[in-house]
């Protein structure tokens, strides 16, 4: 099991920020450690949403399927992910920062099982750089959007 735990500050508004990484189709244009993700089914964003990511676990990609279990804009949102010998479950909270900006607060969960048990021991510091590889990622593209100028009025 490995606890991680990252926040960080940016300038896009809480509620867009929320909007972005609470849709996990969005994952791949913040998460490295993702090579691509997509909505499965139609419906709003929201509890029951699912997702299906291919995701980097060393020199290869695996499936990963995550799916909303808690929705709560513009302040939280809980995933739970499954894949093969590895669960997930990602809490992300939003609050606002001085400024009309967001701090964000990403904890996740992760469980490996079957065989890729016995890397415990060694998984924990590539699952922390993992993570704040994410966070840093995040930070990117919430600043990135917040650089973007919205629609005309």
């Amino acid at each position: 099991m490995a606890l991680l735990h990252e926040t960080l500050d940016t300038h896009l508004p809480r509620d867009e920020a929320f909007a972005f990484v609470a849709d996990f189709a969005n994952s791949a244009m913040w998460d490295p450690g993702t090579v691509a993700s997509e909505r499965v089914g139609d419906g709003p964003v929201g509890v029951g949403a699912r997702y299906r990511l291919q995701v980097r676990m060393g020199g290869r990609t695996a499936p990963m399927d995550y799916r909303i279990v808690t929705y709560e804009p513009p302040y939280r949102v809980v995933l739970v992910g499954e894949g093969s010998n590895v669960k997930a479950r990602d809490e992300i909270r939003f609050d606002r920062s001085p400024g009309g900006g967001t701090h964000v607060d990403y904890q996740a969960d992760i469980r490996l099982g079957g065989w890729m048990r016995l890397l415990g021991p060694v998984a924990g510091g590539v699952l922390r750089r993992i993570g704040r590889d994410a966070r840093a990622g995040m930070e990117r593209a919430l600043d990135a959007r917040a650089q973007t100028p919205g629609p005309a009025a």
